[in-house]
């Protein structure tokens, strides 16, 4: 399944000129890194990936629309998927988009 480009673009919007973001192809799907570090992405298997840490795991999984990321059979901690459905509204997209870009700016870069 091809990852969904307008959802891309949406986040090109949202993310605007920020020389430390670079776009890499990854999970089946597109990724956004700040300072080489994944901050989001846009699922091969649709939606949004974000990063969130082992510690804002719990309070993503209980936001709408919100999943654990799971590729091979185990989910990895530190990693939500969110629905396209939730995902309708900018604003709700925004605060996902934010949310793993702070959680990338925390990490050394590399």
């Amino acid at each position: 399944m091809a990852y969904d480009e307008e959802l891309a673009e949406r986040i090109r919007r949202h993310l605007g000129a920020d020389p430390g973001i670079s776009e890499k192809r990854m999970f089946g799907g597109l990724a956004f890194l700040l300072h080489g570090n994944m901050a989001v992405g846009v699922s091969g298997g649709g939606g949004l990936l974000v990063r969130v840490g082992p510690e804002g795991t719990d309070a993503a999984l209980a936001r709408p629309g919100a999943r654990p990321f799971d590729m091979t059979g185990r989910p990895m901690r530190g990693w939500i998927v969110v629905d396209p459905s939730a995902l309708t509204d900018d604003r709700d997209l925004d605060e996902w988009i934010d949310e793993g870009y702070g959680f990338a700016a925390e990490l050394p870069p590399k």
